[in-house]
């Protein structure tokens, strides 16, 4: 059996875990506190947030699922979910106790701020799949401590300095988890080089087919699909890894080819664009010369 659960405000997502709502927007979470789960007894559900949620996990009692992979899921590990999306919690059907700790805030508590500018920034809040934040037991407590700078503010009552105090803390908070991040993108240094090499191996057996001419330009999204991951974790992975991003390794594989192709002078610019996927021949020129220096009608004459 499956069943939908909708957590639209932090006070819905309260109830569920028995805690208080001190603030509307804003709740610190120790699960530990909420009532044993049984999910009205299905063994699958579908939990839909209306806001920010990060989840500390300290025991394995259910495996967590976006879209078609699991997440890489286990005790010591931050899972980032955004508005709007969508978890799905697999159990055998058994009662179980959840453990661990959550942040759960509003998109309306962060309007107005610093924090508003640079939400979109912390990448980690798109990845889906395979791709959740190992941490340390020192970072564990780091994390701690930070959710209790938070809690510790929501115990205070609401007053002028509330907000500019919260968020604050929440994006230290965040700050923090981009450098385990980091710290996590070279610990698993192997396990990126697999994706490195095998994203310029397919990168270069797409332009050696006719994919480019039946499919059209591949797009980051692409290839991050091809490996099972999402866009977000997969471009931070190459950035990561060789300093360039993702959309820039497609297009500077492109314009090599295409010089190559420029000394074909028994093909047209605007051939040489359509063999390489592009749908118009000025887009093609444009994106050449930014990256060359000269049109592909110099660049010839030039060779």
């Amino acid at each position: 059996m499956e069943g939908t659960y909708r957590f639209n405000t932090v006070n819905d997502y309260n109830m569920l875990n028995n805690h208080k709502t001190l603030h509307p927007l804003v709740s610190v979470l120790d699960f530990s506190k909420a009532k044993p789960r049984d999910w009205d007894g299905n063994k699958k559900v579908r939990l839909y947030f209306g806001f920010y949620c990060v989840f500390l996990k300290q025991v394995k009692a259910c495996d967590l699922r976006y879209g078609r992979q699991y997440y890489d899921y286990q005790e010591g590990t931050l899972v980032f979910v955004s508005p709007g999306q969508i978890l799905e919690v697999e159990t055998d059907g058994t009662v179980y106790q959840p453990m661990g700790h959550a942040l759960a805030f509003h998109p309306d508590l962060i309007h107005g701020t610093q924090l508003a500018q640079s939400i979109d920034s912390y990448n980690y809040f798109g990845y889906n799949s395979n791709e959740a934040l190992h941490i340390s037991d020192h970072e564990k407590e780091v994390v701690l401590d930070c959710l209790d700078k938070i809690n510790y503010e929501l115990k205070q009552g609401v007053d002028k300095h509330s907000k500019k105090l919260i968020t604050s803390n929440i994006e230290l908070f965040l700050n923090y988890c981009d450098r385990f991040y980091d710290r996590q993108f070279i610990t698993r240094d192997n396990e990126n080089k697999g994706v490195l090499e095998r994203f310029e191996t397919t990168l270069k057996n797409y332009f050696n087919s006719d994919a480019p001419q039946k499919i059209g330009l591949p797009s980051v999204s692409f290839f991050a699909d091809e490996f099972h991951l999402s866009p977000n974790y997969f471009g931070d992975l190459i950035k990561n890894e060789t300093g360039k991003s993702a959309k820039d390794h497609i297009q500077d594989h492109i314009i090599e080819i295409a010089k190559a192709k420029t000394f074909n002078t028994e093909k047209s610019v605007s051939e040489i664009a359509y063999e390489l996927g592009f749908k118009y021949p000025q887009h093609f020129s444009r994106l050449f010369k930014n990256k060359v220096g000269y049109s592909p009608n110099e660049y010839r004459n030039l060779n």
